[in-house]
């Protein structure tokens, strides 16, 4: 039975792939509803067992130390995001005819009974479930995903910002909470497992080579992101910088009327979000746009306000005004922002050279981004590549670049690139992963560094290979960074 024709999960044979966040929340609400659920994972560590014992109270049957057969019965496998389409449990679960989706699937299928049961604890009658205005790219999709939901607030709606973010979705559609409108964070992994996904309206923010040891080629990587186009309603949103972005929306199979919206740091053409002389205008959502743009904000408004970022907002925008939002709240939502950490956050400034640590750039295209903000600059970078490679990152920028200090595993792929288009520029190889790495590798940056540089750790590589996520690469850098700066104030008393 394909998943969009799931009717009632009552006794219904579900076998959840993960026993992540995601498949946790998607065990508990499956077996709320009265599948019998069975959670399979290839771990047996002590946390394990200890999440599988919660679950087991509530009737789920879990598997450790096994994630590659099927469970007899499966009528339906909803895996965790980061699962592999080529795992040996879906290759069996194809081999009976049995679907494989994702937590996003599952959540979309059960907007409806959310409303229902919020409804019923309300004693009235059940509303439309709410619109999902959804973002994806290779970079950018957490900032922008804020940013939408920073608007959507300034506009008096109810809203958050879910999915990919870190908020389970399914725990938000099947909540307490009643919401106007999600601002809805997708990544290609979860687009991957959504068949029936169709929102309000949609965005790709850019495209460019990542997770290709998961897709097998940039072409499925693109066809996936391009899935979050798919049935929307209202507006399609695109990169007008980045043409592989519209070329989606051109083969998106859409609602008739549905438009495509670009945005560009340049003047916007009709169609478009754009800026002039330093403010946002909007010339898509407004009366006669042949001739007619309306202010949104200025470019001071966006924190903060690097190249990158400033996209990042119009990109919010466009999807806030495709859903009816005035402009004063894209003005107020922008400039009420606070960006999270480790995303080309300040840290310090020691001896006349600023410190910035964008451990959240995991990826050579939000590296570029990064790279772009500042000059000149030492680099920071290095760890698991995930398949991509680093010459066009250093082609274009090699004229930057002060220094490198390269850390991790991957390390000699970023090394060889500078050597090919930056033989110039001065690179430290640091051959070391113990808790002591991060402290050397600012140390080091700080020998290249001249006064008025920036220290910038952008990594353009996932963090696993020494650090447990990103987060606590960054508080290493920072760590650090403080570290430093305390032994230069004793040098200097």
């Amino acid at each position: 039975m394909g998943s969009r024709q799931v009717t009632s999960w009552q006794d219904k044979n579900i076998t959840v792939a993960g026993l992540g966040v995601s498949g946790i929340s998607a065990a508990r609400a499956l077996a709320g509803l009265g599948a019998v659920v069975t959670v399979v994972d290839g771990g047996d560590s002590e946390g394990h067992r200890a999440s599988a014992a919660e679950l087991g109270e509530l009737g789920i049957t879990v598997r450790l130390g096994d994630a590659q057969t099927l469970p007899e019965g499966t009528e339906l496998v909803v895996t965790s995001p980061g699962w592999k389409p080529d795992s040996p449990l879906f290759e069996a679960a194809a081999a009976v005819g049995v679907d494989v989706v994702g937590d996003v699937e599952i959540a979309w299928l059960l907007r409806e009974v959310g409303q229902e049961r919020r409804a019923g604890a309300a004693g009235g009658a059940p509303r439309a479930a709410a619109p999902w205005l959804a973002i994806t790219g290779t970079n950018g999709k957490t900032t922008t995903t804020q940013m939408l939901a920073s608007i959507l607030k300034a506009a008096g709606l109810r809203t958050a910002a879910v999915g990919n973010i870190g908020t389970p979705i399914i725990d938000v559609v099947l909540g307490e909470q009643e919401y106007d409108v999600l601002a809805v964070e997708l990544s290609s992994y979860q687009l991957h497992w959504a068949p029936s996904l169709r929102v309000h309206s949609a965005a790709v923010l850019n495209l460019a080579p990542d997770h290709l040891d998961w897709h097998g080629s940039m072409e499925a990587y693109a066809a996936d992101k391009g899935r979050i186009y798919e049935g929307n309603t209202i507006a399609c949103v695109y990169n007008v910088a980045d043409p592989a972005t519209e070329g989606l929306v051109m083969e998106a199979d859409v609602e008739e009327g549905c438009r495509a919206i670009g945005f560009t740091l340049g003047a916007p053409g009709p169609s478009m979000l754009g800026v002039v002389d330093g403010i946002l205008v909007d010339r898509a959502f407004v009366e006669n746009r042949q001739k007619n743009a309306q202010e949104l904000a200025e470019v001071k408004d966006v924190n903060p306000p690097a190249p990158h970022n400033i996209a990042n907002a119009l990109a919010a925008a466009a999807l806030a005004r495709a859903f009816g939002v005035e402009p004063r709240a894209v003005r107020d939502g922008l400039r009420d922002f606070r960006p999270d950490a480790h995303r080309v956050a300040y840290v310090d400034e020691v001896a006349s050279v600023t410190y910035i640590d964008d451990s959240k750039a995991t990826n050579t295209h939000a590296a570029e981004a990064s790279l772009a903000a500042f000059e000149p600059v030492v680099w920071i970078a290095g760890g698991l590549a995930k398949g991509a490679t680093f010459d066009e990152l250093v082609q274009k920028s090699a004229k930057r670049l002060r220094g490198a200090v390269l850390i991790g595993a991957d390390r000699a792929l970023i090394a060889e690139a500078l050597a090919r288009h930056a033989p110039e520029v001065p690179v430290v190889d640091l051959d070391r992963t113990d808790t002591g790495a991060m402290l050397a590798a600012v140390r080091e940056a700080a020998a290249l560094a001249e006064p008025g540089d920036t220290v910038l750790l952008a990594p353009a590589c996932a963090s696993m290979d020494m650090f447990a996520n990103y987060n606590k690469r960054g508080d290493a850098f920072a760590d650090a960074v403080r570290e430093l700066a305390a032994e230069n104030a004793a040098d200097t008393a």
